[in-house]
């Protein structure tokens, strides 16, 4: 007989260490020659990223050891590190961004030499950084985003496209790398150069709009040694957005863009190209599902063009597959496997194509399929089960009613474990999970920081709140200027419903989130009764010290759409933030924040915790030396779910005593 133990009591083997060690997912895949080669997490080596390379055999071993570190700042989110190509006399080539120094590294895995820079520093500012690299070997080359700082405020920054010589003579001299734009646009992608070597294409967008609002599709004539000239937009606009752009072999521009309600894969053939007159025509239409999404990183890929002319595409609505496009018939056909969420990251060579993809069963890792024959397998960083998959959760998928009758997509993950089962009496804890960006997503795969809590009997709600992607441009809509309002209403509408069925105890509620989940934990914990605490990670907290110089380039308007303008609405940007608030908290909270972070800056933080002190609100405050936006080290992850599990354990009378108890203050 399975014992009887209260939720939130159950003994389990998934530790906070084992879910830090799993934390993070391989990402940016790369052919190169018969090799596939990825950027991997590596949380026990203090964050950092790591080239792997899988041999042709199947081994899989670093291509750069310690303490190279491969991870662009372009953006500050980043972008697409590295790039290689097989030299003419035989041999890898690659180009890497090294994370501490920002500088572009050239590279023959399979010589003696050390990596040599490419690219100078900069003592201005954020320096140079660069991203999406593309390498030209014929042409002594690697073509690039670069992003250069000006000045010393966060704006203070221009971004073009770059061509970086190949024989080190920019290492250090800024005149030597070659700019391909004239910088008339505040943000770009990397270009990708047309089948002929005529044109390049790259996405362009400007100030106040996000990647996800309105951009473009720029299109120029390839010069012998200068910048691209008769350069002109060819779809996108203001509210359009276009998530990628790429040329198909026979010489079309492939694009995915919103025109409608969904991101579909749309083309310009060859022909109007040239007439000037780019007519696009839809290649997936009416099929209501989205073939991209946000552009928060440079170089993102939801599709790749195949030497046949088919077209592999990731889409979905809500989760995502990976599918192989016929551009002429309009067929479709997905790959098999259990895989329910896609990277947005594709390689191919021949017949193969490459992502990454994950399901509720397995973490992410790197799959292959052969167009040929259908078949799929994983290639690279398999996943292991360091416990018994039993006790993993088993998600639901669930559609709940918010205000005004709007539809709600959210995972629940109910507390399961095999070893234990609950008195009938007693509903179970649950919290409330916000994922950030606000424009993002939270996927259906396995995460073993929700299985931290799951199985020890605290259920989990991951909310894909009104302003979510995976559900068309109406859906994420919702949040245009209600930021604040919709997510708290939505989050607040499913934690709710779940007390009010039966499925979690409503004096038992938590909520918590990073980044923008941050924002909306807090601003529910100052505006709503529904939670009994709250953990809110490297938050915004005020909107108007983020608004003006508070964070960095890439988001400093990201709140005229979240919010509205600011000089239109400054009491909108007072009333809303939650550090105006503070008055309003009547529960214990956690407060976590990496002291490097640029996005959230750690004074707000700081400045919440001060005006909490004294209040009689039972709080913590810790603070991570060395991490930034997104925390990346395993013993900060293991210190932060430990603390975090004590403050449910206190905060619900759970008594636990194999966790450090959190110190918390009034």
């Amino acid at each position: 007989m399975v014992p009887m133990g209260a939720y939130g009591t159950w003994p389990s083997p998934i530790d906070a260490a084992l879910a830090a060690s799993n934390d993070g997912r391989p990402d940016f895949v790369g052919v190169v020659g018969d090799e596939v080669w990825w950027t991997a997490p590596r949380p026990t080596e203090g964050g950092r990223r790591e080239l792997v390379r899988r041999r042709a055999g199947g081994a899989e071993e670093p291509v750069l050891p310690a303490p190279w570190n491969v991870r662009s700042r372009v953006i500050e989110y980043g972008g697409r590190p590295w790039a290689a190509a097989t030299r003419p006399e035989g041999g890898p080539l690659a180009v890497f961004v090294h994370l501490p120094d920002q500088r572009l590294y050239a590279f023959e895995p399979d010589g003696a030499a050390e990596p040599r820079p490419l690219t100078p520093v900069s003592g201005v500012g954020g320096g140079l950084r660069w991203a999406d690299p593309v390498l030209h070997v014929e042409r002594g080359e690697v073509w690039c985003v670069l992003e250069e700082f000006t000045g010393e405020a966060p704006t203070d920054v221009r971004r073009v496209v770059a061509a970086v010589p190949l024989d080190g003579s920019a290492a250090d001299d800024r005149a030597a790398v070659r700019e391909l734009t004239d910088g008339r646009h505040r943000f770009v992608t990397g270009p990708r150069l047309s089948p002929d070597g005529r044109h390049a294409a790259w996405i362009a967008w400007d100030h106040p709009r996000m990647p996800w609002d309105g951009t473009e599709v720029m299109v120029g004539e390839v010069s012998g040694t200068g910048p691209f000239t008769a350069v002109r937009s060819v779809a996108g606009g203001p509210d359009e957005s276009v998530a990628q752009a790429d040329w198909a072999p026979d010489g079309s521009l492939l694009f995915v863009s919103d025109p409608g309600n969904w991101w579909e894969l749309r083309r310009i053939r060859p022909d109007a190209l040239d007439r000037g007159e780019p007519a696009a025509a839809g290649l997936c239409d009416g099929r209501h599902e989205e073939f991209g999404g946000p552009l928060w990183k440079i170089g993102l890929q939801w599709f790749q063009p195949l030497d046949s002319g088919l077209i592999a595409v990731i889409h979905g609505r809500g989760s995502t597959a990976l599918g192989i496009l016929d551009p002429e018939t309009g067929e479709l056909v997905d790959a098999a496997g259990p895989w329910t969420e896609w990277a947005p990251t594709l390689a191919a060579h021949g017949t193969r194509v490459v992502g990454v993809a994950a399901s509720p069963r397995t973490g992410y890792e790197v799959v292959e399929l052969d167009t040929r024959t259908g078949r799929t397998r994983v290639i690279g960083a398999a996943h292991v089960d360091a416990v018994d998959p039993a006790y993993y959760p088993e998600p639901q998928i669930r559609t709940f009613t918010g205000p005004d009758n709007r539809e709600i997509h959210a995972h629940i993950y109910p507390p399961h474990n095999p070893d234990r089962v609950a008195p009938d009496d007693e509903l179970p804890p649950f919290v409330v999970w916000a994922h950030g960006g606000p424009t993002g997503h939270a996927p259906l795969v396995l995460d073993l920081e929700i299985a931290y809590f799951t199985s020890r009997g605290i259920g989990v709600a991951e909310v894909n709140y009104g302003g979510s992607t995976g559900y068309g441009r109406e859906y994420r809509n919702r949040l245009r200027e209600q930021w604040g309002v919709v997510d708290v209403e939505d989050c607040a509408a499913v934690a709710e419903a779940l007390a009010s069925e039966g499925t979690a105890d409503p004096d038992r509620l938590a909520i918590r989130g990073g980044s923008a989940g941050g924002w909306t934990a807090a601003a529910s914990l100052t505006s709503t009764d529904v939670y009994a605490c709250g953990t809110i990670i490297y938050p915004i907290l005020d909107l108007m010290g983020w608004a003006t110089d508070g964070t960095h380039d890439f988001e400093s308007r990201y709140l005229e759409s979240l919010v509205g303008p600011l000089a239109e609405v400054p009491g909108r940007y007072r009333e809303r933030s939650p550090i105006e608030h503070v008055d309003r908290i009547s529960v214990p909270f956690l407060l976590l924040q990496g002291l490097d972070d640029p996005i959230c800056p750690p004074v707000q933080s700081e400045r919440f915790v001060a005006q909490t002190a004294g209040r009689g609100i039972a709080h913590a405050y810790i603070a991570f030396e060395g991490e930034s936006h997104g925390f990346r080290r395993a013993d900060t992850m293991i210190r932060a779910l430990e603390a975090e599990l004590s403050l449910y354990s206190q905060t619900f009378g759970i008594p636990r005593t194999d966790i450090p108890r959190l110190e918390l203050k009034k």
